[in-house]
């Protein structure tokens, strides 16, 4: 490799936060050579497939930063979401990722996963894209977050959804209107309203 192909992919690399070699081979570069440079100490490999500077610090959301990268199509849901959102103080041991019924399941490498099938208006509505360490993330919003939280209280417990609503309308990160309206979507209407009424 090239001393100019090398400075070029450390640029790209740079740039992106987060490389995998279809990245650079969309770039007309060798996705090959990340591997070569990681050997020489100039990247550092994160995960299967995917590589970072050696000098980047990785951020508190560097793990859906990785996901994220790997299942483009994904997105990050439920406790990862409230984390994400500032909901909640508990950091998940896994990322929460919501991906369609017929969609692959993505190999767990690096971070762990916590995989929820999602169809319809309810797996489209209220997505967010927010860039974390160069990558864009896809992620509920705050009022589908707390929607789905009780869409799938089985899963994560009725505590975690309520709580998750109280601390929604405390700090006013979205309106009553905008939880009816998910709560629809996620067809949560009738178990969310009591809640709703005696926190509103």
């Amino acid at each position: 490799m090239s001393r100019t192909g090398a400075e070029e992919i450390l640029e790209l690399v740079r740039e992106a936060g987060l490389v995998r070699p279809r990245d650079l081979e969309s770039a007309g570069l060798s996705g090959g050579a990340l591997a070569q440079l990681a050997s020489r100490g100039l990247l550092t490999r994160v995960g299967r497939g995917l590589y970072s500077a050696p000098d980047a610090v990785p951020s508190e959301h560097r793990s859906l930063a990785e996901v994220s990268k790997r299942t483009p199509r994904g997105v990050i849901c439920l406790l990862s979401a409230l984390r994400f959102h500032g909901l909640t103080t508990q950091a998940p041991p896994e990322v929460w990722l919501a991906i369609g019924p017929k969609d692959r399941a993505p190999r767990p490498d690096g971070a762990r996963l916590r995989i929820v099938r999602v169809s319809g208006e309810a797996r489209d509505a209220g997505i967010e894209t927010h860039v974390v360490e160069g990558v864009p993330v896809r992620v509920y919003g705050v009022a589908k977050t707390v929607a789905d939280c009780f869409k799938f209280r089985n899963k994560i417990g009725i505590d975690i959804a309520v709580e998750a609503l109280r601390d929604c309308l405390e700090q006013r990160r979205c309106t009553v209107d905008e939880l009816s309206e998910f709560a629809r979507v996620c067809r949560v209407s009738r178990v969310m309203r009591p809640y709703m009424e005696a926190l509103a």
